[in-house]
C-alpha cells in the first residue's frame, strides 16, 4: 500500500507539471494580427529612434 502512495503522489505531481502548460487559451486571429501590429509598431520606432541618433551624431 505504501508503494501506491508513493506512486500516486509522483503521478500528482506530475499531472500538476503538465497542467501548467495547457493553461494557455489558444489566441484568436484578432489577437494574433494585434499582436503582430503591436510587434511590428515597437520594432519600426526602435528603428527610427536609431536612425534619429545617428543623424544627430552624424550632424555634431
Amino acid at each position: 500500500m505504501i508503494r501506491n502512495e508513493a506512486n500516486a503522489r509522483h503521478v500528482r505531481e506530475a499531472n500538476k507539471s503538465f497542467k501548467a502548460t495547457s493553461k494557455a487559451k489558444p489566441q484568436t486571429d484578432y489577437a494574433k494580427a494585434e499582436q503582430s501590429f503591436q510587434e511590428n509598431r515597437e520594432r519600426l520606432k526602435a528603428e527610427r529612434l536609431a536612425r534619429e541618433a545617428h543623424a544627430k551624431d552624424a550632424s555634431k
